[in-house]
């Protein structure tokens, strides 16, 4: 087997695999997940999003194995907890205290910017909470789907408005 030096370096490894109805790529560090997208319609495309950490990760698809499994169950509509190990170290500290509490939210359910803002103790950054979700790097694990304006409309979402919906009534579905 070849082995790509760099990766063993930095210690990346990736999968691209399909789930549900698209295909997701997977990038960890040994200290946890680092990215995970949202459900593309081809290899391609997963290939583009993440085309700066595929250059020094190697392929690993035993290492996600676990994870791909909950990740179908999640997308065929049954409740799944994601409490893997993140490593949100190219994050800065701002963006790692908005994901983590986001990851409190209860699936099912959402919370609004602001209270994202309020339980991290700066009650007048809801803006900046919607740009630290904008570039949650780990949808479904990071569920920034679950976060929504005040007013109750759905906000803005990487994915589109479509899929944030389509996330919410999978979750909603599952958690009744």
């Amino acid at each position: 087997m070849r082995r790509n030096l760099v990766s063993d370096v930095v210690g990346l490894r990736y999968v691209i695999a399909p789930v549900g109805s698209g295909w997701v790529g997977i990038v960890a560090s040994a200290r946890g997940l680092q990215r995970l997208t949202l459900p593309q319609p081809s290899i391609a495309a997963v290939n583009e999003i993440l085309s700066d950490s595929l250059s020094f990760a190697i392929h690993a698809p035993g290492w996600f194995a676990d994870l791909l499994r909950r990740l179908n169950l999640y997308f065929s509509g049954h409740r799944v907890d994601f409490t893997d190990e993140l490593d949100l170290s190219s994050a800065t500290l701002f963006q790692r205290q908005v994901w983590e509490q986001t990851r409190l939210i209860p699936y099912g359910e959402t919370r609004s910017y602001r209270w994202v803002a309020e339980q991290i103790a700066q009650p007048a950054s809801a803006r900046a909470v919607g740009q630290a979700l904008g570039q949650n790097p780990l949808s479904i694990i990071v569920p920034c789907h679950r976060v929504i304006a005040s007013d109750g409309k759905l906000g803005g979402f990487a994915g589109g408005l479509d899929m944030k919906r389509e996330l919410l009534r999978l979750e909603k579905s599952a958690a009744g």
